[in-house]
């Protein structure tokens, strides 16, 4: 069994409230729960009303296939203009 863990650390843009923020967080783990069948939470920066620190994980039987499905959600999350990607750690065990 292959685990792979990712911590995303991202600026939301145009958000000028916890409101706002949450409303593109929640928006954003429930796409990608669905989409790529990860666990995936917000956890850290819960506070800061323009930053977010997202953790993901996965399970697969082959490191290519975990490295897969990271890369494929850091895309995903690339490709949302709502926010950037400030800073990324990844680990596969």
């Amino acid at each position: 069994m292959i685990v792979g863990t990712c911590l995303i650390e991202v600026h939301i843009f145009e958000s000028n409230s916890l409101k706002e923020k949450r409303h593109v967080i929640k928006s954003l783990l429930g796409r990608l729960q669905s989409r790529f069948n990860i666990s995936i939470a917000e956890v850290d920066n819960f506070e800061r009303w323009n930053s977010s620190i997202i953790g993901f994980s996965c399970v697969s039987n082959t490191t290519s296939h975990v490295q897969s499905i990271i890369s494929n959600v850091i895309k995903f999350i690339d490709r949302d203009n709502r926010l950037e990607i400030v800073n990324q750690n990844t680990e596969i065990f």
